[in-house]
């Protein structure tokens, strides 16, 4: 028996000691990653519907399902499996059916709503929209649906039958001219804005008619139910000159066809994002929470501010007046005393409970962390979205201000790595602002090395790199470079005179923070002086440009999606709004601004780092003339440059295949001109 035993113990310590070792981050593991989305608590608070996002390799697709978990985290069931996607889950509230959308195959073509009977059964298509359907949501006696909706767009052959794109041949009919009307009329995806406004409908579920609410021409979003269904609060735009002016209110009106919205706020500046500020009723219906922003003139560095106003009309308050940081997603608390909502706070998001009444926000996690999302049931169960430096976002119950796992599906991709540590900073910059990020060290990492470093750049402005899983910062950290990730001036979760210090100033303060974060990196032994690159895309593609062309420490740069020569783009891009409220045009306001902002291509020659432009051939946000243009001055100046096109791509780049192009070609790089 003891040498039997000696035996075991010797077999198990062989076993352990030939456990698989963790292993570096790869190029490969880019699509191995599940995406958790958008969770929904059922009525009786027994289940959590979730949507997940994969990659088919094979095919170069991504596909969403819909996903369920039981409250207590002990059974998971996927409920879709087609290979068209299946997004926006939402329970009836008799709890009878979980619908979704999806534009798989059935009797009506484009993104329609789908049952699921509870009882057993297919997911059958319950509606046959024309147009193109941008949310639902149930009443609360689950008889109907309230929809968002635009009208057919006579020059789209989806909603059509042909017109502009419609297939190529010698008898298919021209695609038809497109006639713009409007002061913005460009948005990246959905091209030139010739298509009609979304309105708000209703849809009966016993008779599957369809009633419009409001009128065609008001451009409404982010609509609510009242508690008693008897009422809808939305935003909208009202009219004639709103969309010149950016003005998105808050309305209320009866529930049926003919009635008359009432406008309750007359503010320049509501949120309009309907997944992260609709509008939110109080319990017992008296009152509204809404978010208001900071206006058309810095709405590009809009910080959002909690808002209470009575349902029937009244004097707005604000109840985060004295909170200098950005608020999302509000809900009223069950008993109505508070606001439940995420504040935005300096390289974390967190929840906080806001009282109604007046008094400060509180927050109810600690440690560094992301939830993005904050979802409540009828019984005041929550789900939230969490994620932190190591922990891609998964599902989690949130009790008693206590987080509890829901959802595992990257647990063991994640097990699997040996990640680089993430460590927080600060420093100076040269004009005395205090200036934070995160430093991302391979995981190799030995103190007193000097390592490759990549500076980062994140785009929005109004944005921040914060403490949620990031595969290209743990990517470039596997292959051996420290990488800087920096809260530049113009960056969220510091507060509003934070956000607003670079308007209608760009690429100038930010530049002396990035320097300040590289100056630091090197004075603490981190970073090789000798070997630094610097990159990023949009507004950090932008800034990308601007320190090459007053900094030549930097021995390779990627710029994507940005532009140089912001001139060059009025009227080319989406950003009117912006140009004409922060800037102003040069017939009014002069050249002198323009130029300022345009440095970068007006100085090209003062570049010597090797640049890569890459950009989406269909990109309206950024368009690719941006990188165009700075390709063409860098190449007939000699320095080391490419261009890199993604065909039939916008703004953010989907295609599967072109994203790990994209990583591979940063990675050769700055692996060229940094080792």
């Amino acid at each position: 028996m003891t040498i039997r035993l000696a035996a075991l113990f010797a077999s198990a310590g062989l076993v352990f000691a030939q456990a698989p070792a963790k292993r570096l981050i790869k190029l490969d593991d880019m699509h191995r990653f599940h995406t958790v989305a958008d969770p929904q608590v059922s009525p009786d608070g027994k289940w959590v519907a979730y949507t997940v996002s994969t990659v088919d390799a094979a095919a170069d697709k991504s596909d969403t399902d819909i996903w369920m978990t039981s409250w207590d985290g002990a059974q998971h069931i996927r409920v879709t499996s087609s290979a068209e996607a299946e997004t926006a889950p939402r329970w009836s509230p008799d709890g009878r059916f979980l619908s979704f959308t999806s534009s798989r195959p059935g009797k009506a073509k484009g993104n329609q709503i789908w049952l699921l009977d509870r009882n057993g059964g297919e997911a059958q298509q319950f509606t046959e929209f024309k147009g193109r359907l941008s949310g639902y949501d149930w009443s609360p006696d689950s008889k109907r649906l309230m929809v968002t909706l635009a009208d057919p767009d006579p020059n789209s052959p989806e909603e059509s039958g042909g017109g502009r794109g419609a297939a190529a041949g010698a008898n298919a009919p021209a695609p038809k001219p497109i006639v713009i009307n409007r002061y913005k009329f460009k948005q990246d995806i959905q091209g030139y804005l010739s298509q009609p406004a979304p309105r708000i409908y209703l849809f009966d579920i016993a008779t599957k008619k369809l009633e419009p609410l409001t009128e065609s021409g008001m451009e409404a979003s982010a609509p609510s139910w009242s508690p008693d269904g008897q009422r809808i609060a939305f935003l909208a735009r009202a009219g004639q000159d709103a969309e010149r002016y950016n003005t998105n209110n808050v309305f209320v009106m009866e529930a049926r066809t003919g009635a008359v919205p009432k406008q309750l706020t007359h503010y320049d500046g509501i949120s309009a994002n309907a997944s992260r500020g609709k509008p939110d009723w109080s319990p017992d219906g008296k009152y509204l929470t809404y978010l208001q922003g900071s206006g058309a003139k810095l709405g590009a560095y809009n910080m959002n501010r909690l808002a209470v106003i009575p349902a029937d009309g009244g004097t707005p308050r604000i109840l985060t007046e004295k909170l200098d940081r950005g608020i999302a997603s509000p809900h009223f608390t069950r008993d109505g005393a508070a606001i439940l909502a995420l504040e935005s706070d300096d390289r974390s998001e967190y929840p906080v409970r806001i009282p109604v009444n007046g008094g400060e926000a509180l927050r109810l996690v600690r440690g560094p962390m992301v939830i993005t999302t904050v979802e409540q049931g009828k019984d005041g169960r929550t789900a939230v979205l969490y994620a932190n430096d190591t922990k891609t976002p998964e599902v989690y119950a949130f009790e008693n201000n206590e987080l509890r796992p829901l959802t595992h599906h990257n647990d063991g991709l994640l097990s699997e790595f040996n990640l680089g540590a993430t460590d927080e900073f600060s420093c100076k910059a040269k004009d005395g602002n205090e200036v934070h990020g995160l430093l991302v060290k391979p995981p190799d990492y030995v103190a007193g090395r000097k390592y490759p470093t990549l500076l980062r750049i994140h785009g929005g402005p109004n944005g921040q790199d914060a403490h949620s899983f990031n595969f290209e910062r743990q990517f470039f950290a596997a292959n051996g470079y420290v990488v800087l990730a920096v809260n530049y001036r113009g960056s969220s979760g510091r507060g509003e005179k934070y956000q607003v210090a670079i308007s209608a100033d760009w690429g100038d303060k930010e530049v002396i923070d990035l320097q300040a974060a590289v100056d630091h990196a090197i004075a603490s032994g981190v970073a090789d002086p000798n070997r630094l690159g610097v990159g990023g895309w949009s507004y950090g593609g932008i800034l990308t440009d601007a320190i090459i062309a007053r900094d030549q420490r930097f021995k390779a740069a990627t710029s994507g999606a940005g532009t140089a020569f912001p001139l060059a783009l009025y009227g080319v891009d989406q950003y009117i709004l912006q140009y004409d409220n922060e800037i102003g045009p040069p017939w009014k306001v002069g050249m002198e601004p323009w130029i300022r902002i345009s440095y970068p291509f007006l100085h090209a020659d003062q570049i010597k780092t090797p640049t890569l432009f890459l950009g989406g051939e269909k990109d309206f946000n950024v368009p690719l003339a941006g990188g165009e243009e700075m390709y063409q001055a860098l190449r007939s100046l000699g320095v080391p440059t490419e261009l890199v096109v993604y065909p039939g791509q916008f703004h953010g780049i989907t295609r599967p295949s072109y994203q790990k192009d994209r990583m591979q070609r940063y990675l050769d790089w700055y692996a060229k001109y940094l080792k």
